[in-house]
């Protein structure tokens, strides 16, 4: 049985470990591989995640079937001082896809989202990630685009989606 469970800085390797795996699979036709690597380096190091959890107050939830961890997501409640959770992170394993652990990741945060009060679930996908379907799938509009410096000449380039609670 799949569970959902709050993760905390013990479990940042995990973390790290999915990223890992997930990353090319996700990103592999999108990215180039120094790109893909850079983003790895700069967002799932020790001291970046300890940094969004200690700092940024990102929480973690860590998705597992019988003890093998298969997932995870992070979010921020009171995203830019408004009533908006914001999902940061959900990556899934990829042979853990299409088998429901995505939509009790989703469902995870869309029930602290409203127990927080908020009106809106806002993230960020890359124009060109499959993902958006996913996200489509589970609520989640288009209501812009964003391009961010990440620095070395790459940019991330998303669409903004928000889902309304």
């Amino acid at each position: 049985m799949m569970t959902v469970r709050e993760a905390n800085e013990a479990d940042f390797a995990t973390i790290r470990d999915i990223a890992y795996q997930t990353w090319p699979d996700a990103y592999g036709e999108i990215l180039s591989p120094e790109q893909l690597q850079y983003m790895l380096d700069a967002f799932y190091s020790e001291v970046a995640l300890s940094e969004n959890y200690t700092q940024k107050k990102h929480r973690f939830l860590l998705l597992t079937e019988d003890d093998v961890a298969l997932g995870f997501a992070s979010y921020e409640h009171n995203y830019q001082t408004l009533p908006v959770t914001r999902l940061h992170k959900i990556y899934l394993l990829p042979q853990s896809q299409g088998k429901g652990a995505g939509k009790l990741l989703m469902e995870a945060i869309e029930n602290r989202a409203m127990a927080n009060h908020s009106k809106v679930i806002s993230l960020n996908v890359n124009r060109f990630n499959k993902a958006q379907i996913f996200y489509r799938k589970h609520g989640f509009e288009i209501v812009g685009e964003e391009d961010i410096d990440i620095g070395r000449g790459y940019l991330m380039e998303d669409y903004k989606m928000e889902k309304k609670i």
